[in-house]
Order: C-alpha cells, then sequence, then structure tokens
C-alpha cells in the first residue's frame, strides 16, 4: 500500500512564499518520477511541476522561474518551492507518484493553498 502525505499548504498574501512537502511510503516500483498537481475550482487537475529520480525537472510555464521541486530519494520526498505567489495560484495542490512515460498512478489528499491580493 503506497501512501502520499502533503503538509505546508495554507494561506498567504500575493508575493510570498510558502513550501509543500510530500513524503511517500509503501513499496513504489521505480524508476518513478515524483510531481506537484494543482486543481482549482471549476478547472482541470494539471501539472505544476515534476521531477524523475534521476533529478530532470519539468515545470508549467506559469510557475517557471517562481516554482522551485526538489527531491530527496533516500527519503522518498518531494518538496516545492513557491514563490512570487499569485492569486492565480489559488488550488488545491496535489503530490502524485508516476512510472516514468506513464500517467499518475498514486494521489495524496491534496492540501489547499490560498493566495490572498
Amino acid at each position: 500500500q503506497v501512501q502520499l502525505v502533503e503538509s505546508g499548504g495554507g494561506l498567504v498574501q500575493a508575493g510570498g512564499s510558502l513550501t509543500l512537502s510530500c513524503a511517500a511510503s509503501g513499496s513504489i516500483f521505480s524508476p518513478y518520477t515524483m510531481g506537484w498537481y494543482r486543481q482549482a475550482p471549476g478547472k482541470q487537475r494539471e501539472l505544476v511541476a515534476d521531477i524523475s529520480s534521476s533529478g530532470t525537472t519539468n515545470y508549467a510555464g506559469s510557475v517557471k522561474g517562481r516554482f522551485i521541486v526538489s527531491r530527496d530519494n533516500g527519503k522518498n520526498t518531494v518538496n516545492l518551492q513557491m514563490n512570487k505567489l499569485t492569486p492565480e495560484d489559488t488550488a488545491i495542490y496535489y503530490c502524485g507518484v508516476r512510472p516514468r512515460f506513464a500517467p499518475v498512478v498514486y494521489w495524496g489528499q491534496g492540501t489547499q493553498v490560498t493566495v490572498s491580493s
């Protein structure tokens, strides 16, 4: 049984920063990519950023230059440092794990990020 537990969401003013963390436990296939996705009200879930087991990163255009994804393979954790937040970043953020070149298989429960103007 694989579990993903997220933490670090909350309320922040525009221009501020937040860091999300996700810890994976259980027996996970290898190699796997860990990432962050978000879903705003009335919108589809979208990729924010992910990172492969070798450290290759991938960012959505809207967050490039503001967000940084990092990973600790030894601890099975992935972090998302979010800077210069805007109200458009308000969403539920989900941690996801997927095999290479495949859709997400495991999801976390989600953590709310709210950016006030």
